[in-house]
């Protein structure tokens, strides 16, 4: 799914267009997930959408994702399987990390899971926990998260005291789970740099976005760390007509299939690795895109053998 200096693409589940309303039919998304697998995009990403919060708009996929993966991983066998992201104040950790570790150990290590602060307001006090405190509880579950890989793990934080007692089982496939770090999760910019496998940020114009993803590289240089994959999502409206010029939409553009590879070049010459596409806002129908995509596309942007 990652290589350096390359660009790969992932599709945003449910894969379907529910433009009008927040909430998906979930139609026939088990036959599209794996449609996805076999034209060759490199990983479907789910959302931990806890509530239908209407000030949101959105209730992604409706499915818990930890339960949810756990289908997937049965019902795929190549695709990258990532979560973005799980909004860790909202769960124990210790629940995030058992459950993440069995979604890794099902799939044959091919969970990526993004986490995140949460930036709705109303589901917090449904867990009484306190939505300006997130930032700290976030990187307490982070540290916990991290330390249950190892056997035996002996620490002590806010979230929880383990003193080498007992282990948690399974263990992740590589030894340690793929924690990808959303948006700036109240942490500083020292801070995001030292830690995660990985960064997923929003989409931005080409001059801002190119700024960020070197500022976030630079810090990581200073301190010494290897270069780490940047990921974006991003929705797309993708029009009949080949050269349709970008127009936007929510967090994303209307767009041709022309001026779309353009846009993909041009993010892959700034550093992103991999691009999420969301079809909720596309107007055609999705197996259709989604073939077109793979047929235009994903020769250059892809590394996957289609079957």
């Amino acid at each position: 799914m990652f290589h350096a200096n390359r660009l790969s693409l992932g599709l945003v589940v449910p894969i379907e267009n529910y433009g009008d309303g927040p909430v998906p039919e979930m139609h026939r998304h088990i036959e599209r997930v794996q449609l996805a697998e076999a034209l060759g995009f490199s990983a479907v990403w789910l959302r931990d959408v806890p509530f239908n919060v209407p000030a949101f708009g959105d209730a992604g996929q409706t499915y818990d994702p930890f339960v949810y993966l756990g289908l997937l991983s049965g019902l795929t066998e190549r695709i990258a399987l990532g979560v973005a992201s799980i909004i860790l104040p909202l769960r124990h950790p210790a629940h995030v990390a058992k459950a993440a570790a069995t979604a890794d150990v099902l799939s044959v290590g091919r969970l990526i899971l993004g986490v995140a602060s949460g930036d709705r307001p109303e589901e917090y006090p449904a867990i009484n926990a306190p939505f300006a405190d997130r930032g700290a509880s976030f990187r307490e579950s982070y540290r916990y998260i991290r330390k249950m890989s190892a056997p035996w793990p002996r620490f002590d934080n806010q979230r929880g005291q383990v003193m080498g007692e007992m282990d948690m089982l399974p263990k992740p496939v590589s030894g340690r789970l793929p924690l990808l770090i959303t948006g700036s999760s109240q942490q500083s910019p020292e801070w995001l740099a030292a830690h995660g496998d990985g960064w997923m940020t929003y989409p931005r114009p080409a001059e801002s976005q190119a700024r960020i993803i070197q500022d976030w590289r630079q810090r990581m240089r200073t301190i010494g760390r290897p270069n780490q994959p940047v990921l974006q999502p991003l929705y797309i409206d993708l029009t009949e007509t080949p050269n349709t010029p970008p127009t936007p939409i929510h967090l994303g553009l209307r767009i041709g299939i022309n001026p779309l590879r353009e846009y993909l070049r041009s993010r892959q010459e700034m550093g992103v690795n991999h691009i999420a596409l969301n079809l909720r806002f596309n107007q055609a129908d999705i197996e259709s895109t989604s073939k077109r995509i793979a047929d235009e596309l994903l020769p250059e942007f892809q590394h996957e053998e289609r079957t």
